[in-house]
């Protein structure tokens, strides 16, 4: 029976139903164009292939992220800058406060000190003292 294939085309053509003449309109007939084939091959040869478009976004990205990179590295050396900058003014100051706090404490305590401060600063004289100005 394999071997009949007329008998199998004969069974399966009544097993289908009847196929209708469907009458399809003719297809436009395209005008020919001399360009046409010219321009289909300049775009053709216009057209990257995927491969090197997926190098250029690479590419790009590696760009995007070695600018942000060396952009943070600076903005991270300015900032270690400042705040070595930062940290001698606030020894300096600590360093004078503690000299203020040192002369305060022995203007509170040194008579002899307190003395010298009120003929500095105060323009201040013991009772039987003359000032002689000096021209």
């Amino acid at each position: 029976m394999a071997a009949n294939s007329f008998w199998a085309d004969a069974r399966l053509n009544a097993q289908r139903p009847a196929a209708r003449a469907l009458t399809l309109p003719a297809p436009a007939r395209e005008t020919f164009d001399a360009a046409a084939p010219r321009a289909a091959t300049r775009r053709r040869e216009l057209a990257l292939p995927s491969w090197v478009v997926f190098c250029m976004i690479m590419l790009a990205t590696f760009a995007v992220c070695v600018t942000v990179t060396m952009r943070t590295h600076a903005g991270m050396r300015s900032a270690a800058q400042e705040y070595e900058q930062m940290s001698t003014d606030v020894e300096k100051i600590r360093s004078t406060n503690d000299s203020l706090r040192r002369e305060v404490e022995r203007l509170r305590t040194d008579p002899r000190a307190i003395e010298a401060a009120a003929r500095e600063r105060l323009n201040m004289l013991k009772a039987n003292e003359v000032v002689v100005p000096l021209n």
